[in-house]
């Protein structure tokens, strides 16, 4: 099946004797004993399974596991790693994640945050102890671009587990185990979801190996699972994640030539810009560039925060990935810790209609000017 086709029909798992075309929802905690029976839904569940079926499908990958929240399945992967552990990062690693790592894994895992565009970052990183490799590519919020194939070949060298978290490309967009990941690991309230409406994190793993069965078995004895109901809205969702994403990037696409061209912008970071430092990378490892993008307003922080309170279109709102466009001054959210410039803006640009949305920052950039 060509993507678009798996997405809608993958991720159904129905024995309902009436056929129906959509998998029915299984609330049932329990499940009456019988051979190859589910047992309790903390374990397995219906919907679940059906996700990760689905999952494991579009990331080209021999399982996948689904949590509570993109969080929660990052630190799955951290708590299967023995005490001790080493891993190197990315500096610019999402806030939420690296907060994970420095607040709850401080005292048990080793930690290296460097710039992953530079491979030579990552040899000079390397310890007798190093474990693991994490690369976030695009990244949150400067849109930063690894190169996932040589950073994976690096890592076997070395025997480094890789994750890549692909939230903002999607498997529409880029599929980290095709070039050498071992594991992918999605915030599914993105993209995924789609409508800002569901929490969900989700692990694709390329092998089925002693590793991946240990996060299994913390997903299902530790219990941060999704909810049967917020399996079936992903499944649901997943339905038109490849035309959402098409619309989500041509407008992104646009809005960033804008940008770049306009007087009270300092800088665009979207990697479709062929101005972009990662542009030739990104165009080798991605079909297409996603629909995220941060930008520069020239000035400070109250100019930025002039520019987002004169926008009717665009919500101030932390997350991204949903139909409507939000943006936010990312410096703001992140906290006093933040090496995120104090006027940057991220833009998750949405699937209104693109000529209001134009207008609508024309408008707001004017005004500052």
């Amino acid at each position: 099946m060509k993507f678009e086709t798996l997405a809608i029909h993958g991720g159904n798992l129905s024995t309902d004797s009436q056929k129906p075309v959509v998998q029915p929802i299984t609330l049932s905690t329990t499940f009456e004993h019988q051979e190859d029976s589910l047992i309790y839904t903390r374990a397995n569940n219906p919907n679940r399974m059906a996700l990760e079926q689905l999952l494991a499908q579009m990331e080209m990958g021999a399982a996948a596991a689904a949590f509570s929240s993109g969080n929660a399945a990052g630190m799955t992967v951290f708590q299967a790693l023995p005490l001790g552990s080493h891993i190197i990062a990315p500096s610019d690693m999402y806030h939420g994640m690296k907060k994970l790592l420095m607040d709850v894994f401080k005292d048990k895992l080793e930690l290296t945050f460097t710039d992953l565009t530079d491979i030579e970052n990552l040899k000079r990183s390397l310890q007798p102890n190093t474990k693991l490799l994490w690369i976030e590519t695009p990244s949150n919020p400067l849109l930063k671009i690894s190169d996932i194939k040589s950073l994976c070949t690096l890592a076997k060298e070395n025997d480094l587990i890789t994750v890549c978290d692909n939230t903002f490309a999607t498997p529409v967009f880029q599929n980290p185990l095709k070039l050498g990941a071992d594991i992918v690991m999605h915030s599914s309230t993105k993209y995924f979801g789609g409508h800002s409406d569901i929490l969900g994190g989700a692990l694709i793993t390329k092998q089925n190996n002693s590793f991946w069965k240990q996060i299994v078995n913390i997903q299902k004895t530790g219990g941060a699972v999704p909810s049967p109901f917020d399996c079936y809205l992903l499944c649901r969702s997943i339905k038109t994640l490849a035309y959402r994403m098409k619309g989500h990037a041509e407008h992104a696409g646009v809005l960033a030539t804008f940008l770049d061209q306009h007087k009270q912008v300092e800088r665009v970071f979207y990697p479709g810009l062929t101005n972009h430092p990662g542009h030739e990378v990104a165009s080798s490892q991605m079909s297409g560039f996603g629909g995220i993008l941060s930008f520069l307003v020239k000035g400070g922080p109250d100019d930025a925060d002039k520019v987002i309170s004169n926008l009717r279109y665009f919500n101030n709102a932390t997350s991204l990935g949903g139909v409507e466009s939000l943006l936010e001054r990312r410096a703001a959210v992140e906290g006093p810790d933040t090496k995120t410039p104090q006027n940057l803006i991220r833009v998750s640009v949405g699937l209104e209609h693109l000529d209001d949305l134009l207008e609508d920052m024309e408008s707001a950039l004017d005004k500052v000017g």
